[in-house]
């Protein structure tokens, strides 16, 4: 998946999923809270205010709803200005409303925050700091510029400049606050979601790879009869046509292209049709598998295994999933390994593990803790540049692989290894170091009774 794709994602598109019906929606709410707000001041509280400006207010926004919801379609999407001159509008009107009711004086001032918590949480960063900004300057000028609340009989009412103070630096606090809290959080949780999305596209484009070799594998089988024929045919053909040279040639050219169709079905398909028993497969074979399109890009890979006691080699599932996800740690160890990377497998009775690592320069120290995070990229040295300028990874490779292997019931550690220098090595193993633990049990099927039935092999679904 390349940027630009991953660009209808970003930071600056998100308002493009809010709906303009989601808008009207949340302005009714809040003009039904005002109207209710205004009759109970005056009817139960008897308090004096500008009703005509007040209702002027409200009516604007009931005016500004209705021409919304008669002139554009219910599925409209709300564009970044769009959005942001909604937000704007709402926080002009709401703060109109406080000035003609006692600015700070009145508890309602702290639903200022409301508008600008909604645009950190779906506008641009430069969106977010005008409301912010704009937000700041009006409740500060309502400190000093406001109409008082007046009771029927003429009494004032206003709290200790003291407390002025106090709301004014609490919605102010507020304000950045909330603003980069809900930024933060919504960018994560965005983030997460879209290489959540990149993380199935690849494993649905892995499976695609394998259900296409099992077509192309089942084809193979089913023409082989016709082929053989063909082939035995023409063999009987050129024997029978030993007096008739140029017919002779041409049942030759026949075998040979049957020779040729025979061999590039074998070749495109490796597996035959869901064959049972190819669901599974010793762990040494699925490591190979995973490895094998990295072995010829110029680094030695190799490959060790040892038991924890007298265990036989343990056979686990070929899923997607364990392959895919083994190929994208293998991929990042041969991408910044120096001249070797090896892969350690190791099992007990209780527990399966890999070591994959690296003579490279390792994992940045200060980014272990956040090694696996979606879109996050290894900072990379000058010289790095210099050895392989045409790299630039997305951040995804890591948590792909970490995704789909947590999915298969595993655990995966970070780490930069120590110097050891083994004697059968020839580099230092001082590089990156991923661990991958699993349950014995979550990749390991278990046996079927002894003389039980295989079953029988599902036919490919294309």
């Amino acid at each position: 998946m390349s940027q630009s794709e991953l660009g209808l994602l970003g930071d600056y598109e998100r308002s493009n999923f809010i709906r303009l019906r989601t808008m009207i929606l949340l302005r009714w709410v809040a003009i039904t809270g005002q109207i209710v707000a205004l009759v109970v001041a005056q009817r139960l509280y008897d308090l004096q205010l500008e009703l005509g400006l007040c209702y002027l207010a409200v009516g604007v926004a009931v005016i500004g709803n209705l021409v919304a919801m008669f002139i554009f379609p219910e599925n409209k999407r709300l564009s970044e200005t769009e959005n942001f001159l909604m937000v704007l509008f709402d926080l002009l009107q709401l703060c109109f409303l406080l000035f003609l009711t006692g600015g700070l004086n009145n508890p309602f001032s702290v639903l200022v925050l409301g508008p600008v918590t909604v645009s950190a949480v779906m506008l641009s960063l430069r969106s977010t700091v005008i409301l912010n900004a704009a937000a700041f300057g009006l409740i500060s000028a309502m400190v000093f510029a406001h109409l008082p609340l007046r009771t029927g009989d003429g009494v004032t009412l206003r709290i200790p400049d003291l407390f002025i103070f106090g709301q004014w630096a609490a919605i102010t606090i507020a304000l950045l606050f909330l603003s980069v809290y809900s930024r933060r959080i919504t960018r994560e949780m965005n983030a997460m979601s879209d290489a959540l999305a990149a993380t199935q596209m690849a494993l649905a484009r892995a499976q695609k790879l394998n259900d296409l070799g099992g077509v192309v594998a089942a084809a193979a089988h089913e023409l082989g009869t016709p082929l053989a024929t063909i082939k035995l045919t023409s063999s009987e053909l050129m024997e029978e046509l030993d007096d008739r040279p140029d017919l002779q040639d041409d049942a030759r050219l026949i075998r040979e292209q049957a020779n040729r169709c025979r061999d590039i079905l074998r070749s495109m398909g490796r597996a035959g049709k869901d064959d049972l028993h190819l669901r599974k497969a010793p762990l040494t074979a699925v490591l190979r598998e995973a490895a094998e399109p990295h072995e010829t890009r110029g680094k030695t890979i190799t490959l060790r295994e040892t038991a924890i006691g007298d265990l036989p080699q343990p056979e686990i599932l070929r899923r997607p999933e364990i392959i895919h996800g083994l190929r994208n740690l293998i991929q990042n160890a041969v991408d910044f390994a120096r001249t070797q990377v090896w892969i350690e497998a190791e099992w007990s009775r209780s527990h399966i593990t890999l070591r994959i690592l690296d003579d490279g320069e390792g994992f940045p120290p200060h980014l272990l803790g956040r090694i696996g995070d979606p879109f996050m990229r290894r900072r990379r040295s000058e010289a790095d540049r210099r050895a392989r300028p045409e790299y630039e990874g997305m951040g995804l490779g890591l948590f792909i692989a970490k995704t789909l292997l947590e999915r298969t019931g595993a655990e995966l550690s970070f780490a930069n290894g120590a110097e050891v220098t083994e004697p059968q090595d020839s580099g230092a193993r001082r590089g990156a170091v991923v661990e991958v633990v699993w349950p014995r049990e979550a990749i390991v099927p278990p046996n079927p009774p002894r003389g039980a039935a295989l079953g029988q092999n599902r036919p490919f679904d294309a």
